[in-house]
């Protein structure tokens, strides 16, 4: 099946986010997506990676991530890393989509048919509208919806867990240590910020105990030694896994960082490849491998870093704070990883704006995850975002017929 035309569609209300359809000449379409510097992947997709694909198999997914390699890029996340990330996403939904499996299935089959799921406490503002996830971005807006979770967190954690609880989610993340690591660039924080900052951990703990899973989300943001100061700071509250504690250079650091903490080092949707998790699995403390799909490599690799972390005796984590597709596919790659160990979800996103861009949204019920037996990962966009006054929709077609 020869690939007829590569479309890409971005919105200005989600600036980071686009949404890239390979068509192929009977009209079958799959759907990938990637996050970041959208109108830079949309360049290089229909520049760079539209001539090399035009009129070639649509089936051979191997063979059109050869296609693709370049001289550049290869080693980063990036724009390239990017683009062919929402490729390879696009291919494998066309291929189980042809096939009339979903995803999971044309992977290789099922471990398990739902996975726990952590809420990630983000507010339905996080995403929208922001061009990066800094703490000016966190606006809430009571209006959109029940669960405005980031601002929860900050000013009442506890009734927060207690919610959580309630749907079945015992697992909830966190990032109260923003503010101080933008304050100073990452290399202090003052004793009164500490201590605001360890309130939402103190208030979890009091309202529910240990009922509830703490992960820790420190964005990159801290130089090692600081890092290493709230690892000290943080063992009294029994929390799950630190994440991304400081930028990951030097993966060797973590060996350090380690010393200080009992909890499992979670590491990192920034990763961009197989080889980047493999130095990071040979360090010796890797306790959680969490992959991004629309930033690894796709499906693809995701496939190839999970085979290994198995060997390594690590669990993967996909990570989704980003748009549906990644969502939905995470939730099928999920399904199929033996070694998948919970599933990235924000209760925010896929009751709220999700749903205003696409159908087929995997089910979150009692904590769990569940995929339908929908063909490709399920989901689709909303036929009418392309006519919006925000939409730019573009179209590269194989006009010579290949």
């Amino acid at each position: 099946m020869k690939i007829d035309r590569i479309e890409t569609l971005r919105l200005a209300e989600f600036p980071n986010l686009i949404w890239v359809e390979i068509v192929t000449e009977d009209g079958t379409r799959g759907l990938g997506e990637t996050f970041f510097g959208a109108s830079a992947v949309e360049a290089y997709i229909h520049d760079w990676c539209a001539p090399r694909l035009l009129g070639r198999d649509a089936m051979a997914i191997p063979a059109r991530r050869a296609d693709l390699k370049d001289y550049l890029g290869w080693r980063g996340a990036g724009v390239e890393t990017r683009a062919l990330s929402a490729i390879d996403i696009a291919l494998w939904d066309l291929f189980s989509r042809v096939h009339g499996r979903p995803v999971a299935d044309m992977l290789g089959g099922r471990s398990r048919d739902r996975i726990r799921t952590y809420n990630t406490c983000a507010g339905y503002r996080y995403v929208r509208g922001a061009q990066g996830q800094r703490v000016a971005n966190w606006q809430a807006d009571a209006a959109e919806g029940p669960y405005e979770d980031l601002d929860a967190f900050l000013t009442d954690a506890g009734e927060l867990a207690q919610s959580l609880l309630d749907q079945g989610i015992s697992a909830m993340k966190i990032w109260p240590f923003d503010p101080a690591a933008e304050r100073s660039g990452g290399w202090d924080i003052s004793a009164d910020e500490l201590k605001t900052a360890l309130e939402p951990f103190e208030k979890i703990r009091k309202a529910v105990g240990d009922k509830m899973d703490i992960m820790v989300e420190f964005h990159s943001l801290w130089s090692p030694p600081a890092a290493r100061r709230l690892a000290h700071a943080l063992r009294d509250f029994d929390t799950y896994w630190h994440e991304d504690p400081f930028r990951l250079e030097n993966l060797g650091d973590l060996r350090e960082y380690a010393r200080h903490t009992d909890a499992l080092i979670c590491v990192s949707e920034t990763l961009p490849s197989v080889h980047a998790f493999r130095d990071y699995l040979e360090t010796g403390v890797a306790g959680v491998a969490m992959l991004d799909l629309s930033w690894c490599g796709g499906l693809s690799e995701a496939r190839k870093i999970a085979g290994m972390a198995e060997a390594f005796g690590v669990p993967v984590a996909p990570h989704d704070c980003t748009g549906p597709v990644v969502f939905a596919t995470s939730c099928h790659f999920s399904m199929y990883a033996p070694n998948a160990m919970i599933q990235e979800s924000v209760r925010a996103f896929y009751t709220g704006w999700y749903r205003e861009l696409v159908d087929g949204l995997p089910e979150v019920s009692d904590g769990m995850i569940a995929i339908s037996d929908a063909p490709g990962h399920g989901v689709s966009l909303h036929p009418d975002l392309v006519g919006r006054a925000d939409a730019v929709h573009r179209v590269s077609t194989n006009f010579d017929g290949g």
